[in-house]
């Protein structure tokens, strides 16, 4: 395997999103994000689909068809990823796609410990509970004004806590991982130092 894999996990709201996109985008390399397939199937499930089947017949053009952002459908997300099975098929789906070339980034929770345990670079993006509560409640707030900081605070508490203790690929930092705290840090800012970081690596 020539081409390179940059595996960048982290919490909700760290900016893993925001920064492994610039990163791609920069290097030139394919992106996967990889919680929209867990979105995704949780599109499916809240219009009746079995998460399972959804999960082992997905397809990537699939993953634009939904309005992704909606919080009933990160719930049902959060919810379908602790089905072993689920995570099993799209598994299979995250390392073909790892494949690629010339390089692929992949963020998500699990790729430096699961996904791609081989990845020639792996990065952990994390952030206070506080500072990652307050950028989801800023860009949320932008489509309902009537959303309480209190509500998303308590939901990304949960979801912190649900990532971490469930029992298949729970998040965790992989021991060979570079970690970066962006709660002070601008998105320009993280995106130059972990760009700064994989220059060095590559």
């Amino acid at each position: 395997m020539n081409q390179t894999v940059i595996a960048i996990d982290g919490p909700a709201a760290s900016g893993k999103g925001t920064v492994s996109k610039a990163i791609s985008e920069k290097l030139q390399f394919n992106y996967l994000d990889t919680g929209k397939l867990y979105r995704a199937i949780g599109a499916k499930y809240l219009e009746g689909f079995a998460p399972i089947t959804a999960a082992q017949n997905l397809n990537s053009n699939e993953l634009d068809k939904y309005d992704l952002q909606k919080p009933e459908i990160a719930q049902a997300a959060s919810e379908i990823a602790l089905i072993p099975e689920v995570r099993a098929a799209l598994l299979e789906f995250q390392r073909k796609f790892s494949q690629k070339t010339p390089g692929a980034v992949l963020d998500g929770r699990d790729i430096g410990t699961i996904v791609c345990p081989d990845a020639k670079i792996k990065i952990f993006l994390t952030a206070s509970l506080e500072a990652r509560a307050k950028r989801r409640y800023v860009e949320l707030n932008k489509h309902d004004g009537k959303i309480r900081f209190e509500t998303i605070l308590d939901q990304i508490k949960e979801r912190d806590e649900r990532d971490q203790t469930r029992s298949s690929s729970p998040m965790v930092a992989a021991s060979d991982s570079k970690i970066f705290d962006t709660s002070d840090l601008s998105i320009t800012e993280a995106i130059e130092k972990v760009f700064s970081y994989i220059q060095e690596k590559i």
